[in-house]
This record gives C-alpha cells, sequence and structure tokens, in this order.
C-alpha cells in the first residue's frame, strides 16, 4: 500500500514539475490550471496518507506514546491541509473552512489549524474587481459610486467586500466574488471527489463522501449572490418581531450573481468581549438573543442561516434608537428542513433538555442515527453521555468535561464518520451550526446559562403545538392544543422567574458574606 502511494506521489510531482515549466514559458498563474491545482491536491493526499500508514508501525496501539505520536501526526497533515487550501484557494479555503468548524467533530488539531483560514483568504486586485463590475453591471466603478475604498473591508474565500458611498448620499458594502472562482469551483469539487474516494480506498474507516455531498449541493448557491440576496429579505422578513437583529438592506438595481450591493453596517465581532466592554454591550443578552434568533430559524420555521462564524455575526449599539443590536451578514448559506425532520429535531432536544431518555433513542433513531444514538446525542449537545443521562439542562458544563470529549474524538473518529453519513444530509449543516454557536458562547463563557434551553424549550413547544393545531379536525381540538401549548410557556417562564431570583438572593447572599469577611 504504501508503494502504491509513493507512485502516486511520484506521478504527482512529476505532473507539477511539467505544469511548471510550461507556466514558465507561458507566463501563466499556475492556479488557473486544473492540472496544477490537482497534482498539488494529489500530492498533498499522498503524503498525508503515507503518513498516517507508516508513522504508527512500531508503537503499540493504545499506550501514551502512541497518542503523543497521533497529536503530532494529526498536526502536522492539518498543516498540510491548510497549506493546500491557501495554495489553491477559492472552492479548497470554504471546505476547509467548514471543516475548521468542527470543533466536536474532528480532532482538535484539525480544527485549531484550519480555523485560521477565515483570515487568511486571498484578495483580488482592484484592477479585477473594476472588471467583474464592469462586466456585471455595465460601467465604470467611477459612474456608480462617488467613493470606493480600494482596501476592502475584508476578504472571505469567494468574495471580498468594499465600502463604497451612492450618489445619493448612502454608503454601501459591495460584495465582488473573486473573478476565477465560479469557474474553478465545479473543477475543485471533482478533485475533491476522486481525493476522497482515493484516501476511502487505503482508509475504509475514512468515510468522508459527506463533505463533498455537501460542497455540490451548496457551492452553486453560495456563488450566486442573488440568491444571498433573496435569503436575506426572507430571513429579515421572518424574524420581523425581533427588535434586536439587522439585516443590511439589499440594493437589487447594484446587484448580480457576482455583486451583491447593500446598507453599510459597522460593529464588533461577535466573540470579541472587548468591544462589548468598551461600548457598553450586555455579554449575557447578546448570548441570549442569539440563542432566541437560532432557536426560532430552526425549530420553528426551519429556514437556518448556516454560517455564523464572528465574521459573519456583528454586534453594535444602534445609532437610531441607542440600543444594542445584532447584525447578521453572508446569507449565501441556508438549510430549509423538511417538515417532519424539523418535527423530530424538535422532539429530540424536548427529549435531551428533559433527560427522556426513551426520547432520545427513539428521535434519535428515527434521524438515522441507529445503535450509534449515544455518540449522535453527545455529538449534538457537545456534553459527555453521562450529562445526557443526568441532564444536559441541569448538569453545567465543566472545563475538563470540555476537554474531555475534544480528545475523545480522535478514537470515535470512524463512528463519526459513519454517522455523518448514514444521518440525513439536513443533519450535516446543523451540527456545523451547532459547533460554531458553541465556539461563540465559549469565546463570551456563556455556555453554562440556562436561558439557551429555555429558549429552545419554548421554540420547540411553539412548533409542535402549530404542527399539532394543523392536523386538527374541529376547533374544541385545536382550543385543547393552544391550551396545552400556553401552559407549557407558562411553566416555562414560572420557571425563569425562580431562576432569576435564585440568582439574585445568591448573589446578595454571597455579597453579604464578602462583606462580613472583609
Amino acid at each position: 500500500m504504501a508503494g502504491r502511494l509513493l507512485k502516486v506521489s511520484s506521478w504527482a510531482t512529476a505532473v507539477f514539475a511539467t505544469s511548471g515549466v510550461y507556466l514558465y514559458t507561458k507566463q501563466l498563474d499556475p492556479n488557473d490550471l486544473s492540472v496544477v491545482r490537482f497534482g498539488r491536491a494529489a500530492a498533498t493526499t499522498a503524503i498525508i496518507s503515507y503518513d498516517y500508514l507508516t508513522a504508527f508501525r512500531n508503537v503499540e496501539h493504545g499506550t501514551n506514546e502512541y497518542s503523543a505520536l497521533q497529536s503530532k501526526v494529526h498536526r502536522r497533515s492539518a498543516e498540510r491541509l491548510r497549506d493546500l487550501c491557501c495554495a489553491n484557494r477559492g472552492t479548497f479555503i470554504k471546505v476547509g473552512q467548514h471543516l475548521g468548524a468542527l470543533d466536536y467533530l474532528l480532532p482538535g488539531e484539525y480544527t485549531a489549524t484550519l480555523r485560521v483560514l477565515h483570515s487568511r483568504a486571498p484578495q483580488s486586485s482592484m484592477e479585477e474587481i473594476r472588471q467583474v463590475i464592469r462586466e456585471d453591471l455595465g460601467k465604470e466603478v467611477s459612474d456608480l459610486f462617488v467613493s470606493f475604498e480600494e482596501t476592502p473591508q475584508g476578504a472571505a474565500s469567494l468574495a471580498q467586500v468594499h465600502k463604497a458611498v451612492l450618489h445619493d448620499g448612502r454608503t454601501v458594502a459591495v460584495k465582488v466574488q473573486h473573478p476565477k472562482v465560479q469557474s474553478q469551483s465545479s473543477k475543485d469539487i471533482l478533485v475533491m471527489e476522486v481525493l476522497v474516494r482515493a484516501v476511502h480506498w487505503i482508509f475504509p474507516d475514512f468515510a468522508f463522501m459527506w463533505l463533498v455531498e455537501e460542497a455540490k449541493k451548496n457551492m452553486p448557491l453560495e456563488l450566486d449572490f442573488l440568491n444571498e440576496g433573496r435569503n436575506a429579505e426572507k430571513v429579515a422578513q421572518m424574524l420581523a418581531h425581533f427588535s434586536f437583529l439587522k439585516v443590511p438592506q439589499i440594493h437589487w438595481d447594484l446587484s448580480t450573481k457576482r455583486i451583491l450591493t447593500m446598507e453599510f453596517a459597522e460593529g464588533g465581532e461577535v466573540n470579541d468581549s472587548d468591544y462589548m466592554r468598551r461600548h457598553g454591550i450586555n455579554v449575557n443578552q447578546i448570548s441570549e438573543n442569539l440563542g432566541k434568533m437560532y432557536s426560532e430559524m430552526i425549530f420553528v420555521h426551519g429556514f437556518v442561516h448556516c454560517d455564523p462564524h464572528p465574521g459573519n455575526v456583528l454586534v453594535r449599539v444602534c445609532p437610531r434608537s441607542k440600543k444594542t443590536q445584532i447584525v447578521l451578514l453572508d446569507h449565501g448559506l441556508y438549510q430549509e428542513l423538511q417538515p417532519g425532520f424539523r418535527l423530530d429535531y424538535c422532539r429530540l432536544w424536548q427529549a435531551l433538555i428533559t433527560s427522556n431518555m426513551g426520547g432520545v433513542e427513539r428521535y434519535s433513531r428515527r434521524l438515522g442515527a441507529g445503535d450509534l444514538f449515544p455518540l449522535f446525542a453527545c455529538m449534538l449537545t457537545a456534553r459527555s453521555w453521562t450529562s445526557v443521562n443526568t441532564g444536559i439542562s441541569s448538569t453545567p458544563v465543566t472545563q475538563s468535561e470540555d476537554v474531555e470529549i475534544r480528545s475523545n474524538v480522535s478514537h470515535y473518529l470512524p463512528q463519526i464518520s459513519e454517522l455523518l453519513n448514514r444521518v440525513p444530509r439536513q443533519m450535516l449543516l446543523l451540527l456545523k451550526t451547532n459547533d460554531l454557536l458553541r465556539g461563540i458562547e465559549t469565546a463570551l463563557q456563556t455556555r453554562a446559562a440556562s436561558s439557551s434551553f429555555l429558549n429552545m424549550s419554548r421554540c420547540c413547544i411553539r412548533a409542535l403545538a402549530r404542527h399539532r393545531r394543523s392536523k386538527a379536525t374541529s376547533r374544541m381540538q385545536r382550543l385543547q392544543i393552544s391550551l396545552v401549548e400556553a401552559l407549557g410557556l407558562w411553566r416555562l417562564g414560572l420557571y425563569e422567574v425562580y431562576l432569576q431570583v435564585k440568582g439574585h438572593a445568591l448573589a446578595r447572599c454571597l455579597c453579604a458574606l464578602l462583606g462580613f469577611l472583609g
């Protein structure tokens, strides 16, 4: 097997070198050629695979030496993968960012290394930006805008954003797609599919086809900025009752598939606690409002913004109302949940919150987990099986439990891969979204707050009651369902008041004790 890999590696290196000579004579950008991108990806895949095949030959499995060596191999493999993403750019960076967000599904060495890709995205030159605007809008930048900042506000894997001023004086953000991404994406995904299948052939436990399938489905949607604009308007209307949410308004007359012009909104990243402290923003309130927003999206509407990394979620004090707001950006990646899936997901979370283990098993199985339902419950909640049994809403998150879960990911990687291939495709982006939200809560130190479970419970009660009412055949049945719903929400409200009173009483006792000791 190692011999095969050496042959593949030699072949890929030869292709890469030959391509380099050709490009030198033709003076072309090597990243524009599929053969170069494939050669680079194939060589990296072969080197990583060879490393895993040979590194553990003389080390006994299960020993401390094996664990230390495994961590080193994970680390250097992740670094090679990161370097490949940075070299091939575009779709590779996007997929690498996706992997970097899977905190509780991949070994920590991979997520920690790949997370830097959010700040390592390439920039297009100003001439390339002008060319895209000229091609899509039919005018020069100077004809469309009074001013257009050449230095981008931010650069992502697929596009970059420039601040500009319209002729009527309004400030806008202009998101412009990198010019070569569109033509390269389908070829890049094909390359990934071939290499993932090759690795699965060598390592049968490595079953990451779900990643390729998701990229195939989602990349065309993310590359269509008109689709992103429609998503932004839909979620703004859907969550209009949340006064704390701000979704920038779209300027359709200056938007195309490769350009999205929207209202400019400033703010600090949602995990920047220093920014919040400087601007007098309540960290706990932000965390609670974020939970309300996502619980409503997932459980009630089934239309979910699936890329809540800190760069896409800003916080600010509204210039007009002076109230705290969450600004939600980048609406290219949404997951629409099928009604049956969404309701089973509601029931599963209700069972998890109330420690109904029979319900946890039943609804996990209905969602495709099979006999791996304990692992599935742990992946969803990022809690240990002991905490799931005891009650995740009553057992606080501890640092030791968090470390235990992260360190165990490596041991359960084959089972995790099997589970991710087994569950409905809709679950994959939800798992990514869960991990990103947990990362924000961890940064803000609000993961132990009970408010998130209360908000989830409210949304689950409302969603299930609405479903039952739609199936009811008489007015009396609908009335009974509404009364049960009202009672459930009233109990939750009462419990929330109890927790607040208990918290204040505990705080008063603690202050009194400190005063006495002082």
